[in-house]
């Protein structure tokens, strides 16, 4: 067993999101609160070419472990080779593989999502990456239920994944179909946890203690994994374990602590080499920042201002605008 399931534990995972989850992020996320981390994904193919900007992908800190590195690609005995280089690189605590993107770029070429209409395929992947990490790290995967509404085989998915070797498998409850829309379907999930022996991670729909402690005691799962959720409100991992301890929930983060941790994510990501210079930094943080500023006072001029941002000086005279505003009131 994975040593962050054992002694009933029930571990919150931050979910891998391009272009989200990176670095910097991640570290937020630990100090709030969420057990496990898996990086953004990473080309196999950009791994084997030992390709610079794909290595960035793949930097962690000792203090985000239990930290995995999630791969994708179409070809086992590549995979296989590329997680190796990656344990060699960085020693994860874990490999993922990535079988639930489903994203274009990546379906086009064989990855993600894809593979969820081509199981031989997947089967070959995950036995690839299995093998060459045999003994070394432990292999994971995540999927989605499907690839449409007419094609749900996570359980048949999750079986062969189990056969070949993952050690615990996330499900999104969603089919590629679908992207982001719709509800998450948890029967499904549940039904892929009661179907395997390994620890079903789920996703979808997790955006407070309630909804987590919902699909702890009426699934079989045995963590959950929070996306998008977090985005806007990394907190969400704190206020989850405080309701799965006491029933209750935290009262809601002031808007000093929401800006002050919106700043530190800029600095930090300023000073950090994930984008270049801090004027790329703070553009690349455009979305992140219109994520963040959700549910605050002005949202929708802060939105305006926010998606123009170039440095942190920027921000932070945004910051003191909307700090003024609110002491008015």
């Amino acid at each position: 067993m994975l040593p962050w399931f054992e002694n009933d534990a029930f571990p919150l995972y931050l979910a891998p999101m391009a272009g989200v989850t990176d670095i910097v992020f991640r570290q937020i996320c630990k100090e709030l609160g969420a057990d496990v981390m898996v990086t953004e994904f990473v080309s196999a193919e950009g791994i084997m070419v030992a390709d610079d900007r794909t290595r960035k992908y793949t930097e962690f800190t000792d203090e985000q472990r239990p930290v995995g590195v999630q791969l994708f690609g179409g070809d086992g005995e590549r995979m296989g080779e590329a997680a190796r280089k990656v344990v060699d690189w960085k020693r994860p605590d874990f490999i993922d593989i990535n079988f639930g993107c489903p994203v274009n770029k990546v379906v086009s070429k064989n990855g993600g999502s894809s593979l969820l209409k081509d199981c031989p395929t997947l089967e070959s992947v995950a036995s690839g990456v299995a093998k060459a990490c045999e003994g070394i790290v432990p292999v994971t995967a995540k999927i989605r239920i499907g690839w449409d509404e007419k094609h749900v085989n996570a359980v048949e998915v999750c079986k062969i994944l189990e056969g070949c070797g993952m050690q615990a498998i996330a499900v999104h409850g969603r089919t590629r179909a679908q992207g982001y829309s719709g509800d998450a379907n948890w029967e499904v999930i549940d039904a892929c946890a009661q179907a395997v022996s390994v620890p079903v991670i789920g996703n979808g729909d997790i955006s407070n203690g309630a909804d987590l402690a919902h699909r702890k005691e009426t699934t079989a799962v045995s963590g959950v994994m929070i996306g998008r959720a977090a985005m806007q409100n990394p907190w969400v991992f704190r206020e989850a374990k405080h309701y799965l301890e006491t029933g209750e929930e935290l009262p809601g983060v002031p808007l000093e602590e929401r800006w002050e941790l919106v700043l530190r994510h800029c600095r930090l990501a300023a000073e950090s080499n994930r984008y270049g210079t801090e004027r790329h930094a703070i553009m690349a943080m455009r979305a992140r920042l219109m994520a963040y500023c959700k549910g605050f006072p002005g949202a929708k001029e802060l939105r305006q201002r926010l998606c123009k941002v170039e440095s942190v000086a920027n921000v932070e005279d945004i910051a003191a605008e909307s700090l003024g505003g609110l002491a008015k009131v």
